[in-house]
């Protein structure tokens, strides 16, 4: 990583799980970017909804989500809002890939504002589509952000292995 990113905590997996939790995170940096290297419990072609990523324990429909999805011969874009968490979309051709995924989380300990996050995801052996980018944006009452949820939806888990490290960006 570049040296302005200073690694807060890493999570690897020695059991499959649901959800997986920063939280007490610092709040002396610019920016947060959270890194995952992952597999989940879906296995197959249909892309589905495999996770959300809460912020403060929010569980309510505050969040929004725009992305553009494909595979070099097709792709796809949508648009949810009033979600229970910023949702992420995937497929997972085989139960040994590995999907990583970038968190990027502006200005998160500002509590004037509603907060933004881009993310990427790319996984070389996906059936359905390999890369996804996305916007999303928490609409709760402006808050810093001291807690991190990266929640697999009810139907999936994160698998053994897997992956998970949050990084705060210094000030230039």
């Amino acid at each position: 990583m570049p040296s302005t990113y200073e690694p807060i905590s890493t999570q690897t997996l020695g059991s499959d799980i649901a959800t997986v939790t920063f939280s007490s995170i610092p709040q002396t940096y610019t920016d947060l970017v959270l890194v995952s290297n992952l597999k989940h419990s879906y296995v197959g072609s249909a892309v589905v909804q495999i996770n959300g990523l809460q912020f403060n324990s929010d569980t309510a429909t505050n969040y929004s989500t725009t992305y553009i999805q494909g595979n070099g011969t097709a792709a796809s874009s949508s648009r949810g809002t009033s979600n229970p968490g910023f949702t992420i979309y995937s497929s997972m051709a085989s139960a040994t890939s590995f999907m990583s995924q970038t968190f990027h989380i502006f200005n998160y300990t500002n509590a004037t504002t509603y907060k933004t996050i881009l993310f990427r995801s790319g996984n070389a052996d996906d059936a359905g589509y390999g890369a996804v980018a996305s916007v999303g944006l928490w609409r709760a009452t402006p808050a810093a952000i001291t807690r991190i949820d990266f929640v697999a939806t009810s139907t999936y888990v994160w698998k053994t292995g897997s992956t998970f490290t949050l990084y705060g960006i210094k000030a230039a």
